[in-house]
């Protein structure tokens, strides 16, 4: 599947490679580079055929966030429509992203290999997992452009993952992280050098599919759940259910088997 700002590969048996494609606009958003990933997600979102993903950006930046110079208009766009109306329809366009990532049943590991501003910042963050290349840095640039700092869910996830205090500062600032820093303070889970990125992500993804399928998808669903969890037994109670649903597959059971047998174990998504 490929189109002229997303492409896309299977570099191996079950991963999809998804690359962001206007380097030289340093991938920054567009309508159609919005409208292309909501086609991949929604293309792979149920398909079993697909065990993880990796996203990343073609040549030296992951996303620079919105294209001020010419994003374009968002799907559905009515001519003649008032300007906070077209403004929320592109608004609702990008943000309707970051469910379109938690709804794939493959997680999805980010590649960030060069500048993740603004926007851009924000689609590593609707990842599942993320990579960081040594040279690459995140920028919360959306208040040096006369915005809210919050945007596209930022100020939801990024709390969450790095805590109120540094997020706060992040987001009030418009400052910067470069790789180790954000490594530091557990926003990606590896740095590694620039010619390795791709392969390091690659590896977490081969990693995943080597478990079962269902296994995978009711770990990545209760993970986000219980990111809004009001409580410890709020959360609990949903992972009793998820577990118990794996219990009753065909995978379970060859898991144990394979487990007893001391081999690897084959699943088939049962």
């Amino acid at each position: 599947m490929t189109s002229t700002v997303i492409e896309t590969e299977e570099p191996r048996p079950g991963i999809l490679l998804v690359r962001l494609n206007r380097p030289d606009k340093l991938n920054a958003m567009t309508s159609d580079l919005i409208q292309g990933l909501h086609d991949v997600l929604d293309g792979v979102r149920d398909d079993p055929r697909v065990r993880a993903v990796v996203l990343t950006g073609a040549g030296r930046a992951f996303c620079a966030g919105f294209d001020f110079r010419g994003y374009g208009a968002a799907p559905g766009a009515v001519e003649g429509e008032g300007r906070p109306q077209a403004g929320l329809r592109v608004q609702e366009h990008i943000v309707s992203l970051g469910e379109a990532f938690r709804r794939v049943r493959a997680p999805i590991v980010g590649a960030v290999n060069g500048a993740a501003a603004g926007g851009g910042m924000a689609l590593s963050l609707f990842c599942d997992i993320r990579v960081m290349a040594s040279s690459a840095a995140f920028h919360a640039s959306f208040i040096k452009r006369g915005l809210g700092g919050g945007d596209i869910g930022v100020s939801w996830l990024l709390p969450r993952l790095i805590g109120f205090s540094r997020a706060a500062e992040l987001l009030l600032t418009g400052g910067s992280l470069d790789a180790r820093e954000a490594e530091r303070i557990g926003l990606v889970s590896a740095v590694v050098p620039d010619d390795e990125l791709l392969e390091a992500a690659l590896d977490r993804a081969s990693a995943i599919a080597e478990n079962s399928p269902f296994g995978v998808w009711m770990t990545k669903s209760v993970l986000w759940a219980n990111l809004e969890a009001p409580s410890f037994r709020s959360a609990v109670e949903l992972e009793n259910r998820t577990q118990i649903l794996s219990t009753m597959t065909k995978d379970h059971q060859e898991a144990v088997a394979a487990f007893l047998e001391k081999r690897p174990p084959v699943y088939r998504n049962r």
